[in-house]
């Protein structure tokens, strides 16, 4: 794993370095307009920024407080902690951290890991759930009844949002197949993907049979309601502090006047491209990601979609790097450590499960 991200950090710099030695004399950058649109940053909202991530962190540990419960009842708050620890790993670390969260859960519960990684997949699903609602939602509304000129390229952006409302009803659909007939449907699937491939089609089924077991942390439709509402809930949360961070920036029009279904596109483009992230590295990929988006999607000057982008990186995901190293001081955790043990005790289980 380490060799690969070695290899993955080390062609993404190369990348990044010819990426910049191309548009060195074709891209005209003023410093002093970057750093004028910092300096009149209105930071009343980058505040309530920081306070909506924050509060979207409580609505995080609610919700694997209450998946969990079937197993052990906790305090709705004590596995604050584990969320803010293990972000704050993924931040410094890169997404080879991200079995740290259900590891330090069950640590503090003494409940199997395999137990909590059924938890972590039941909590992505319900985030890319979530965002893909959100998405289609503003996306159609602004494309249907908002004014002309609400969304950047319409036709486009229109087809986007119908073609995501599809892709979320058929997967609720198939969520809802693979609760009720789970091993059925990875049966059929292995059976189905083994005629081009045996290996794909375990792997597939194995998924599968996964993505069963995490949905047992749901026995009933009030489950999957209170579950879905904390979900809705927290990524308006984050939506709000992408919205506030944006319009922040007094200095450019066209982000102090950003719409909700303008920032739900933005979301999007700096989830895709956190989703491989590297340490540290990753930082500025992420920035020039989100940079790009913003300066071609609502024609924003280069200097301001920067100074913009950054700002995000900050709020939304480095934001919580502070808290999260002195909440790990006080618990004794440390992270490299725990992300290393996560990691190792996870291909176990996986090592153990294939040989079932």
């Amino acid at each position: 794993m380490k060799k690969n991200q070695l290899i993955l950090g080390l062609v993404v710099l190369a990348v990044i370095v010819a990426l910049v030695i191309w548009g060195h004399n074709r891209i005209h950058f003023d410093f002093r307009e970057f750093r004028v649109q910092l300096a009149m940053v209105d930071w009343w909202r980058i505040a309530i920024g920081f306070v909506c991530i924050y509060a979207a962190y409580v609505f995080r540990s609610l919700r694997w407080t209450y998946l969990l419960r079937h197993n052990k009842k906790v305090h709705p708050l004590s596995l604050l902690g584990t969320q803010v620890i293990g972000f704050t790993a993924v931040a410094l670390i890169g997404r080879v951290a991200d079995p740290v969260r259900p590891y330090l859960v069950a640590k503090k519960t003494g409940l199997p890991l395999s137990n909590q990684i059924a938890v972590y997949i039941v909590e992505r699903l319900f985030d890319a759930g979530t965002m893909a609602l959100i998405f289609s939602s503003a996306i159609l509304f602004a494309t249907w009844f908002g004014p002309p000129g609400a969304m950047p390229h319409p036709e486009l952006v229109k087809k986007s949002g119908e073609w995501g409302m599809a892709g979320t009803v058929a997967g609720a659909l198939f969520l809802v197949a693979v609760r009720f007939a789970g091993n059925a449907v990875a049966i059929f699937l292995e059976r189905t993907l083994g005629v081009l491939s045996k290996k794909i089609g375990h792997a597939v089924g194995h998924k599968v049979r996964e993505f069963r077991a995490g949905l047992d942390t749901m026995r009933s439709f009030g489950d999957f309601a209170v579950s879905a509402g904390l979900s809705i809930g927290m990524w308006l949360l984050i939506a709000t502090s992408y919205l506030e961070t944006t319009r922040a920036f007094v200095a450019s029009p066209q982000l102090a006047s950003m719409t909700a279904a303008k920032c739900v596109l933005l979301m999007v483009v700096s989830g895709v491209s956190s989703i491989v992230q590297l340490p540290v590295l990753g930082w500025f990929t992420q920035i020039g990601l989100v940079a790009t988006a913003i300066s071609k999607f609502f024609s924003v000057p280069p200097e301001a979609a920067t100074a913009c982008a950054a700002m995000l990186l900050l709020v939304t995901f480095l934001g919580i790097v502070p808290i999260g190293l002195i909440w790990a001081q006080i618990e004794h955790v440390s992270l490299r450590k725990v992300t290393v043990e996560s990691e190792h005790v996870k291909e176990d289980l996986e090592a153990a499960e294939a040989t079932e």
